[in-house]
């Protein structure tokens, strides 16, 4: 296994904020092997990822299949102060008088993340935004998010977030084709 960057791109040393900003697979496979592929999945699991998900190196380029709303739930706890949403489709049902009769429950969120790790992962992916792979989806009002292409543009992906919004956004073909070179950073930071 030889993970590469898009278009075989390498820069030499850089920060992890560069790293993160510019989707350099080389970098994201170097930090999965030092913390071990193990941490990864933990740290996922902790955002709230149920999926099956393999502890290899190559968990750090996304290898393992999650749902658009796992996904997309998983970067809340960067937007919200570090705590795990309770993720629901139906918030309430009422009948035509206005009669309740469900109401989903707030519950508690648990806290998954320390403030200054969240702190340190919003100024990061703002970067993805300001100067990075998601250049597309910079719309003047402060947002951090990540872009993601699977291998032979199959998926095509952006997780953002403001203060009080975090939004997925998917490209691809359902019966798993690959896509006309659709990458994270192109028609998905445009819809979002």
């Amino acid at each position: 296994w030889t993970p590469q960057n898009y278009k075989g791109k390498y820069y030499g040393q850089v920060t992890l904020t560069t790293a993160l900003a510019k989707s350099l697979n080389s970098v994201a496979a170097q930090l999965a092997v030092q913390v071990g592929p193990g941490a990864v999945v933990e740290a996922a699991h902790r955002l709230g990822i149920q999926s099956d998900l393999q502890a290899n190196t190559s968990i750090a380029l996304g290898t393992s299949e999650v749902t658009p709303l796992e996904l997309t739930a998983a970067y809340v706890p960067f937007a919200n102060g570090g705590y795990r949403p309770k993720v629901h489709f139906i918030t309430n049902i009422t009948t035509p008088d206005g009669k309740q009769l469900y109401q989903a429950s707030a519950g508690n969120a648990p806290r998954v993340l320390k403030p200054e790790v969240v702190g340190m992962m919003n100024a990061m992916m703002q970067e993805t935004i300001r100067d990075g792979t998601a250049g597309k989806a910079d719309f003047g009002w402060p947002a951090a998010g990540k872009t993601g292409t699977s291998q032979k543009s199959k998926d095509a992906w952006f997780i953002g977030y403001t203060s009080n919004l975090t939004t997925g956004v998917w490209f691809g073909n359902d019966d798993g084709s690959p896509t006309k070179n659709i990458t994270g950073g192109s028609l998905p930071t445009l819809a979002w």
